[in-house]
């Protein structure tokens, strides 16, 4: 989520065509076609990120390759886009932004014209892609990278007082490699960092090489799964490591070692946190999950695919951010995992990860989840009416109220079904669109049909459609 609140393996070769030639009727003189050339939208059109997103092609995987020196953030990159094209494209674009680009090959040959504008880097091919064809793009670039301003405050790439942070949410992936930034495209990554000693370097999926040489090392990461880009994340600091225990997935911690006994302690539980969702939600979706401490305060915790990561001000050594670890972890199964379609249903992330810190509170002996819900409905009645929940609009997205109204209406769920019916429900959904993109209409129409239950729609209707706040 955005700092201010309220809150694979080796690149492949450039793929050949798929689509055969047209026949010639279709062709003009000598074989040349009639029809104009066709460009790729520089925008996926969503509206709640009108700049966002590209449009003629799905990235599939991503390369990249950072040299960096944090002493000076200085980056010099290769990033290797392989994507597909959905309609025939001489032009296309990526969004990208604040970094200068020295060289752009399409499917290994040098692009026919690159032009950087904000936000966008538009790429005119050689040689037409014809739709369903697979293709190559690598970009070189350098520069100093920095976070991109928007209505939101800033997000990208963050220098810390002594090293690097990425919170990418919802428009900052383009502040450090080029790519199609928007959700509903995910691809899987390979993410290589070389940075100086003694510094560690902690990005998303497994760690699958670590070479040092002449004082610099390279950590090399790679994520199978489909990540959305915003979930991109490289973490970079002086940090100590440990390893909780596997069970029920393997936990990773990085932290300051001036914040040892803190960390240690609010971190304990963290086992039997995941297990408790994966009870509730199903099975944790990742191999491993990894936690970041930075050295510097954080206004909010941000999550990732595969990791979360606090600021030192989140820990205290007495369990005083529970309910925000528990959020973030929620994030890898609803956020994540399931990942929406388009921004403007961002509560099916935020509520589920609200719900699941009164879930944590319950189990832990705390207030129990109707407690929860009761106390939060107080609060939202004191607020202003003014916001749909379904579509709060590019502004409000991160609003509580997005948040908090999720989150009761998940409870309303739950109410009308049964703690077995609506557990079982959200567990079956978990496992039917792992790593996949959904939206709210998709968990409303699994969610009936899965219970056979005609009040879903209606419950839903009333939460996150209507401005009228519901009773319980």
């Amino acid at each position: 989520m955005p700092r201010t609140p309220p809150p694979s393996g080796p690149a492949q070769s450039p793929a050949k065509r798929l689509t055969p030639l047209p026949p010639r009727s279709a062709l003009g003189p000598a074989g040349v076609r009639g029809a104009a050339p066709t460009h790729g939208a520089a925008t996926a059109g969503d509206p709640y990120l009108p700049g966002n997103g590209n449009g003629g092609y799905l990235a599939l995987h991503y390369d990249l390759n950072l040299d960096y020196r944090v002493t000076t953030n200085q980056l010099r990159a290769t990033a290797t886009v392989q994507a597909r094209a959905s309609m025939r494209l001489d032009r296309f674009s990526l969004d990208f932004d604040g970094l200068t680009v020295d060289r752009v090959t399409v499917d290994g040959v040098r692009a026919l014209k690159v032009s950087q504008s904000a936000r966008k880097l538009t790429i005119t091919v050689v040689a037409t892609i014809e739709a369903g064809a697979l293709f190559e793009v690598i970009v070189r670039y350098r520069g100093a990278p920095h976070p991109l301003k928007s209505i939101w405050g800033e997000v990208g790439w963050e220098e810390l007082d002594d090293g690097v942070l990425v919170a990418g949410q919802p428009t900052g992936s383009a502040s450090w490699f080029p790519c199609n930034d928007h959700p509903s495209n995910k691809a899987s990554f390979r993410i290589r960092v070389s940075c100086e000693d003694p510094y560690t370097v902690v990005a998303n999926g497994t760690l699958i090489a670590r070479t040092t040489r002449s004082g610099r090392t390279s950590w090399t990461y790679e994520v199978k799964e489909p990540m959305a880009t915003y979930l991109a994340t490289v973490l970079i600091g002086r940090y100590r490591r440990t390893d909780a225990t596997a069970a029920p997935v393997a936990q990773r911690i990085f932290f300051p070692a001036n914040l040892a006994r803190e960390v240690a302690v609010d971190f304990a539980r963290l086992p039997e946190m995941i297990s408790l969702f994966a009870d509730r939600f199903g099975p944790y979706p990742f191999d491993a999950y990894s936690v970041v401490v930075t050295d510097d305060e954080l206004e909010i915790p941000l999550e990732a695919h595969g990791l979360a990561i606090f600021g030192r001000n989140h820990v205290d050594g007495a369990h005083g951010s529970d309910r925000l670890i528990a959020h973030e972890l929620a994030h890898q199964w609803f956020g994540n995992s399931l990942t929406v379609v388009r921004w403007q249903d961002i509560w099916l992330h935020e509520g589920f990860a609200c719900y699941a810190e009164w879930l944590w509170a319950e189990a832990g002996g705390g207030p129990t989840a109707d407690a929860s819900a009761a106390v939060h409905r107080t609060e939202i009645e004191a607020l202003p009416r003014d916001i749909v929940v379904g579509e709060p609009g590019p502004h409000d997205m991160f609003d509580d109220r997005v948040y908090k109204r999720g989150a009761l209406a998940l409870h309303a769920v739950r109410r009308s079904l049964g703690d077995d019916a609506f557990f079982g429900a959200v567990r079956a959904y978990t496992r039917a669109r792992r790593h996949g993109s959904i939206t709210t209409e998709d968990l409303v129409e699994f969610l009936s049909v899965h219970t056979d239950s005609g009040e879903i729609r209606r419950i839903v209707d009333r939460w996150i459609y209507r401005s009228a706040l519901p009773k319980l």
